[in-house]
């Protein structure tokens, strides 16, 4: 357990209260929640102020390229079964900067779940020394300017070697096996990798690797899958009993019943039973705003976030099926990365059949895509014009990260 925490010194405490009026400045101006800025501040007055924050925390990071927000929140709310106070950075703010902030409002917690972007993880994780750490799946993402994810994975693998935290990671992803392997203690979870085009070559030696079914392995030097103890299966985590836990989620997809499997993991790390952790993951009905349905126009909109190919993917499976609607919006602004090359890595004739609506500042770049693709769709220059196109009922609405706020604002949520 994490000892009662130190009282801040005066330096702390002042770097704390400049970050929440900066931030309460930023909400007033109307740009956006302020944590950025309310962060970066208070690390300005104080650079060692996340580390001071966090010592009376039992820390939890989670890192990833998809589904770190979710699994986020899920843990946190396992946690919460405890009884005891989670702080969280719930929405997103998943640099030094918001995750100072998230920290600064949990003086009374017991437990600190934090969101890390790749980049980050292995400065965060010296600075807030975490009792676990979850490790989902590592692919290509801003090709503009994040390094390449054999890169990643070797930031990961050194800023690991020697940590004393628990790795809750997933043994089905090479990448992510390769650099959890640097640690001593390490939970492996079987939580499949539906996107495997960043992992045909053995991040150990370069070597091609060989997929006999679920398994993996490089022929040249013998690095293969670990033996998982945690599995989803199904609709159900198997322990590491053997035992089999039914996943009952409000948020759709396979996924997101991996994502509940790996929390389920880390929650056991800190003595919650996977049923009480699974049951409390229910009440979990959309993450920031991700998942959400909204009602515009007469029109049911869910709101889908996917950010580069692999969370295209994913997200391509959750659809309902057609001739159900689809608005595709992309955006290609800093917080999304200037290179929409990517959406050649995307297939886009799984859309087939659904009549497609684009939208967004890279629509032309996207319906290009899609016209190789040889699928129907129409552009639209605004939100309003694409949902007017398209019958009364439901829509589903995928959109990467900027463009998802773009449409959030549109359509009122």
């Amino acid at each position: 357990m994490a000892g009662n925490s130190e009282p801040l010194s005066p330096r702390a405490k002042l770097a704390v209260t400049a970050g929440k009026a900066a931030a309460a400045v930023s909400r007033a101006a109307g740009r956006g929640s302020g944590s950025v800025i309310g962060g970066r501040v208070a690390l300005k007055l104080d650079p060692d102020l996340l580390a001071r924050l966090a010592a009376h925390l039992d820390v939890v990071l989670v890192s990833a390229t998809n589904g770190k927000t979710t699994t986020t929140r899920l843990i946190a709310e396992a946690l919460r079964a405890t009884g005891e106070e989670v702080v969280s950075n719930a929405l997103g703010a998943n640099m030094p900067a918001g995750i100072t902030s998230a920290l600064a409002g949990g003086s009374k917690a017991r437990y600190g779940v934090i969101e890390v972007d790749e980049k980050y993880l292995a400065g965060v994780a010296r600075d807030v020394t975490p009792k676990a750490i979850a490790l989902l799946n590592l692919s290509r993402d801003q090709l503009d300017r994040a390094a390449e994810t054999r890169m990643l994975a070797e930031r990961w693998r050194e800023g690991l070697a020697g940590s004393k935290a628990v790795i809750i990671a997933n043994a089905d992803d090479p990448l992510v096996v390769w650099a959890a392997s640097s640690s001593a203690n390490v939970v492996w979870v079987a939580a499949g990798q539906e996107w495997k085009d960043d992992a045909w070559s053995c991040p150990s030696c370069g070597g091609v690797m060989q997929r006999p079914g679920d398994d993996w392995l490089c022929g040249e030097c013998g690095f293969r899958r670990p033996t998982p103890t945690w599995a989803l299966s199904g609709d159900h985590v198997l322990d590491p009993h053997g035992s089999a836990w039914p996943i009952r989620l409000q948020l759709p997809g396979r996924a997101n019943k991996a994502n509940a499997t790996t929390s389920a993991a880390v929650a056991a790390a800190f003595g919650v039973p996977p049923q009480v952790a699974l049951e409390r993951m229910y009440s979990v009905q959309a993450v920031a705003g991700r998942y959400d349905v909204v009602n515009y126009l007469g029109r049911d909109i869910r709101l889908l976030l996917a950010k580069n190919p692999a969370g295209w993917l994913e997200t391509f499976s959750l659809i309902d099926p057609p001739p159900a609607p689809v608005i595709l919006a992309v955006n290609a602004r800093g917080a999304d990365g200037t290179d929409t090359s990517w959406l050649w890595d995307v297939d886009y004739s799984r859309l087939a059949g659904h009549p497609i609506r684009v939208i967004g500042d890279r629509r032309l770049d996207l319906a290009v895509r899609l016209e190789v693709a040889g699928v129907d769709f129409q552009v639209f220059d605004t939100a309003e014009e694409a949902v007017r196109a398209c019958p009364p009922g439901r829509i589903e609405a995928i959109a990467n990260y900027t463009a998802f706020q773009d449409l959030r604002r549109a359509v009122g949520n």
